[in-house]
């Protein structure tokens, strides 16, 4: 699969996922997860009343919005169309101000340190260039500023026998348990199973995280401040988390220094 063929294969899938995926946005804001989320990023983002924050692969908007509503600065990039259709229409029905750009997110429209704070969440696997987007992010944040970003290895499996073997158990153990949960908003399996043949050839599907993520991020200059391997269930709906084992989401952040 070449690389055009991998970017619309995700801009096809994630605009298709943009309504479902918009109401699982919409539901955690209206939740206790609204506020877990900005307590875990704000707590290890920098220190100041106002932040210059962009949100990369804002998706309908859920980092964008909760931090908006905080009081801060936010800009919210992401590459489908239909996706930050969704967030403007769930920024207004908040009452939240953002500005929403529509761009990739491994080569940012941003002049050198631009932001105090960027975030993201479940992004970096998509990228056909990852190494080129955390460099992108870190020529964008200000010195002293602060990426926050969670993500997982959500196609691992796809070259690791034992974790396959894992994830199978656990996914039949859990529609044993739980036989109406559907998580990609009524997708025909075709569509999971073109995305899992996409996967395969993103080159961070074969990388063991955040492992990866830490040595890319050093040899950029960045200072790590704290990783953390599983954020489990205290930001994420248990159900969730519970469905994802033994996949697990961790959290990368990381300082660029002063000087």
């Amino acid at each position: 699969m070449n690389q055009d063929e991998i970017l619309d294969t995700l801009t096809s899938y994630w605009t298709d996922r943009a309504q479902s995926y918009s109401a699982q946005n919409i539901a955690e804001m209206n939740d206790w997860r609204r506020q877990a989320w900005r307590e875990l990023i704000l707590s290890h983002g920098p220190q100041k009343e106002c932040l210059r924050v962009l949100d990369i692969g804002t998706g309908p908007g859920f980092f964008a919005i909760n931090l908006a509503l905080a009081g801060h600065e936010v800009t919210a990039v992401d590459v489908t169309g239909e996706m930050l259709a969704h967030a403007k229409q769930n920024a207004e029905s908040y009452g939240a101000k953002a500005k929403f750009v529509l761009h990739r997110g491994e080569f940012l429209p941003f002049e050198d340190n631009s932001f105090d704070l960027i975030v993201s969440r479940n992004v970096v696997w998509n990228l056909e260039y990852p190494e080129q987007a955390l460099s992108e992010w870190a020529r964008v944040l200000a010195p002293g500023g602060r990426m926050v970003y969670f993500d997982a290895n959500w196609y691992l499996y796809l070259y690791d026998d034992e974790l396959r073997a894992q994830k199978k158990a656990a996914e039949q153990a859990f529609r044993a348990k739980y036989p109406v949960h559907n998580y990609a908003g009524n997708l025909p399996k075709s569509r999971i199973l073109e995305l899992e043949q996409t996967a395969y050839s993103l080159p961070l599907s074969k990388e063991k995280r955040p492992e990866w993520d830490r040595a890319v991020l050093e040899r950029l200059g960045m200072q790590i401040i704290k990783v953390i391997d599983d954020i489990g269930p205290g930001v994420q709906d248990p159900l969730d988390w519970e469905r994802d084992h033994p996949i697990h989401t961790f959290m990368i952040c990381a300082e660029k220094p002063e000087t």
